[in-house]
C-alpha cells in the first residue's frame, strides 16, 4: 500500500489549501482513511477522516467547519480542504489508511501512511 501526498506549501492567515493523497488501487474504496498532523515539538494529532462509505466524516475540534475531508474512489485519492487557516495550523500533514472500515483518531489504529507534506501558515 502506497499513500503519497500533495498540495502542501507556504500560505498567510486566512488562506486556503488543499492537500491531495494518492493511495494505492482500492484503498480508498475499502478502508476508512484519515489525515493526521505533526508540529515541531508536538505528538502527532488527529485532523479529519472519513469512513469507508464515503458518507461519514470526523473532524478534531481545532478544525472543524474550516478543513473538509473528500474522496474519490474512482482515482483513489483522498482529500483535506482547509478553510481560514491560522498559524496553528502549521505541521506535516499525513494521510493515512485505518485498519478498518470505521474512523479512529488514535493513530495506532492506522497501518499505512504517506510521507507527509509541510504546510506554514504565516501570520
Amino acid at each position: 500500500v502506497q499513500l503519497v501526498e500533495s498540495g502542501g506549501g507556504l500560505v498567510q492567515a486566512g488562506g486556503s489549501l488543499r492537500l491531495s493523497c494518492a493511495a494505492s488501487a482500492r484503498t480508498v474504496r475499502d478502508y476508512a482513511m484519515g489525515w493526521f498532523r505533526q508540529a515541531p515539538g508536538k505528538e502527532r494529532e488527529f485532523v479529519a477522516a472519513v469512513n469507508w462509505n464515503g458518507v461519514n466524516t470526523y473532524y478534531a475540534d481545532s478544525v472543524k467547519d474550516r478543513f473538509t475531508i473528500s474522496r474519490d474512489v474512482a482515482k483513489n485519492v483522498v482529500g483535506l480542504y482547509m478553510n481560514s487557516l491560522k498559524p496553528e495550523d502549521t505541521a506535516v500533514y499525513y494521510c493515512a489508511r485505518c485498519r478498518g472500515n470505521y474512523y479512529s483518531d488514535d493513530a495506532r489504529e492506522y497501518d499505512y501512511w504517506g510521507q507527509g507534506t509541510q504546510v506554514t501558515v504565516s501570520s
